[in-house]
């Protein structure tokens, strides 16, 4: 049996557990994980075990320095965090400038302390946040220690600021935009999430999942 790791480009729309369903389909192999969850409406780089041997390795990845490309909506809030939750929409006395958005962020550098959004896969006594909190038992996430590599602006015209962040293993972007809006005193939430590295590996290295097939996924194996 083939074995190794596949780098995919995740599409939003679909969960990363999708992506796992359908490699099994594809593979025929049972035994098949990722190396870090996208959320449902974040696309980009996945990278997936194939076989036994390799599902074993993923926890390399999971410690890997991550890359991401954010579009944050400013002057909104949302109890997910994203595009996704219940939206409301923040009353704003001044819109930010660009130089005070890039002093904020300068704040963010090195090692902080987040909040996991409740509507996420983490933990809480063996049960994932994100079925607690749709069946509406309130909780509060610990805070955990993370850090923030680089954090540097794209673009910038309000409502939306694009940046890119390079952090360390189990960063939440969607937690990071929040505490970004908080500072600027506006509100943001995340309209679009682009995973583009984990460790060495790059977006630019994955294939579409439609491009897999019975017949030459093994191809695209990395051992």
């Amino acid at each position: 049996m083939k074995q190794g790791f596949i780098l995919i480009d995740k599409p939003s729309g679909i969960t990363s557990h999708d992506v796992v369903d359908k490699l099994r389909k594809i593979t025929g192999i049972k035994k098949i994980g990722h190396a870090g969850t996208l959320d449902p409406f974040a696309k980009g780089l996945l990278i997936l075990g194939i076989g036994r041997e390799f599902t074993k390795k993923l926890f390399i990845f999971q410690k890997e320095a991550k890359e991401y490309i954010a579009i944050l909506k400013l002057g909104f809030e949302s109890n997910t965090f994203d595009i996704d939750g219940k939206i409301v929409e923040k009353k704003i006395k001044k819109i930010p400038e660009e130089k005070e958005v890039k002093r904020i962020l300068k704040n963010f550098l090195g090692e902080i302390l987040q909040t996991p959004p409740i509507f996420s896969a983490k933990k809480i006594k063996g049960e994932k946040l994100y079925n607690l909190a749709r069946r509406g038992v309130r909780v509060r996430p610990k805070k955990i220690k993370v850090k923030i590599f680089k954090i540097s602006v794209l673009k910038y015209k309000f409502p939306y600021l694009k940046i890119r962040v390079k952090c360390s293993g189990g960063t939440y972007i969607r937690s990071l935009a929040n505490d970004i809006g908080k500072k600027l005193k506006c509100g943001a939430i995340v309209q679009e999430l682009t995973r583009t590295k984990i460790g060495k590996f790059s977006l630019k290295e994955a294939t579409k999942l439609l491009r897999l097939t019975t017949q030459n996924w093994e191809k695209f194996l990395i051992s």
